[in-house]
């Protein structure tokens, strides 16, 4: 009986049709009518478009040679790495250290959970007041200590440091409870069997757990780096504008100075469309390196 559910499949084309006609008019529409504007002339946000631009290419032209978009794409490039390293990998030693104790399992699960559940702006605001130069928290504790001069944070030696460490705080523990699922799916037979065999925890950890879950982490870094690509919320908190001397822009939020501080919506188009390409090419590279495997 459960074969024949399906043989009718007008039923499932009534269901399917309302999702498509949503993504059409809220994601696909809207992605190529940005690529329309990317080579026109649009003066400000919500206005006419005067034509294209003369070369059409220009936007790119000037995207290629804008120093701040030069920066913009590096630090995006970091925010991946940082991302890769600090998010999932802490959350790997975090998952595999909860795994391997009998109590407060549960407590601890929800500590790191945690800051996943509070708003990126609010976040951003808590972390300005932790890096203020002279009543911040951390200056405070290092003059506590005995330090002779405060530090700012927000300098340019400091900010892209300051700037990507709320960041990869706050996802670690989304990247956690992945991780910590996967190893709970691991069967406790295979521990038993390979504690019979005389193996150590260290090394059940490392010929059991870590390949077990090697499509999870394949998962995981999938999406923390394209997610490094469309961060947004706590740098543009934490660093408007791109201060301090334009050394903390993130693609986007570059784009969202050009369209609402500069109502260059054209150039913003152009950014918005690099950001997608830049998504698709590296998701794909990503997902060659991090290729899964079937057990």
């Amino acid at each position: 009986m459960g074969a024949n559910i399906y043989k009718n499949k007008k039923p499932l084309l009534l269901f399917l049709i309302p999702a498509f006609a949503f993504m059409v008019v809220y994601l696909y529409y809207p992605f190529f009518m940005n690529i329309l504007n990317s080579f026109q002339n649009i003066a400000g946000m919500g206005e006419a478009s005067k034509g294209l631009n003369s070369p059409w290419y220009s936007n790119y032209v000037e995207m290629f040679t804008d120093p701040n978009m030069r920066t913009a794409i590096v630090n995006t490039l970091i925010m991946m790495v940082v991302t890769l390293i600090g998010q999932v990998g802490i959350a790997l030693i975090l998952a595999l250290l909860v795994d391997n104790i009998r109590h407060a399992q549960k407590f601890f699960r929800v500590v790191y959970f945690f800051p996943i559940i509070i708003s990126a702006t609010a976040l951003g605001l808590l972390f300005n007041l932790i890096f203020l130069y002279k009543t911040g928290m951390i200056n405070q504790v290092l003059q506590s200590l005995g330090a002779s001069e405060l530090t700012n944070w927000k300098d340019e030696a400091h900010a892209l440091v300051t700037m990507m460490l709320p960041v990869m705080w706050q996802y670690v523990g989304f990247y956690f409870i992945i991780i910590v699922t996967g190893l709970n799916n691991i069967s406790n037979d295979l521990y038993e069997a390979a504690s019979i065999d005389g193996a150590s925890r260290w090394q059940r950890v490392r010929y059991l757990s870590i390949p077990l879950i090697h499509n999870v982490l394949c998962t995981c870094a999938v999406l923390a780096i394209t997610g490094a690509l469309k961060v947004f919320d706590l740098p543009w908190v934490m660093f408007p504008k791109g201060m301090p001397l334009d050394k903390t822009w993130m693609t986007g939020t570059y784009m969202y100075y050009q369209i609402m501080n500069r109502n260059n919506t054209d150039y913003s188009a152009a950014i918005a469309v690099l950001i997608a390409v830049l998504g698709i090419v590296i998701s794909r590279i990503v997902n060659v390196v991090f290729k899964e495997k079937d057990y």
